[in-house]
């Protein structure tokens, strides 16, 4: 797990829990950028952001830093996660990772094709 995850900071805290909880930390991110419900969480300035998909319901309290920036301090579900995605990762930002995977993969290959020759 990154300590920057889609430009949200994540507390060493944060990602152990994620870990341990088997939560992705995508779904962290997801449920903090499309929150069903937010509340004020309970350390002065904090958030908790709530998200339901079907069986689940994930929790993550977040708080702005100083430099404005969200910093996730931890994470859990009502009920266990299985460590996969449950929320559909972003098409474009999926595609844009295969795209440039795809690009180097025939540049590689067309650089050994040259080298052969």
């Amino acid at each position: 797990m990154k300590r920057n995850y889609l430009g949200i900071i994540f507390t060493d805290h944060a990602i152990n829990r994620l870990y341990n909880r088997n939560i992705d930390q995508y779904d962290a991110w997801y449920t903090m950028k499309n929150a069903d419900e937010i509340q004020s969480g309970k350390t002065t300035g904090s958030k908790k952001f709530i998200k339901n998909y079907q069986d689940q319901r994930i929790e993550v309290i977040a708080k702005k830093n100083n430099q404005n920036e969200w910093v996730v301090i931890s994470c859990w579900t009502r009920n266990q996660g299985t460590g996969k995605p449950i929320f559909k990762q972003d098409g474009d930002f999926v595609e844009k990772m295969v795209t440039k995977g795809l690009i180097k993969m025939v540049s590689l290959i067309g650089s050994l094709f040259k080298k052969k020759k």
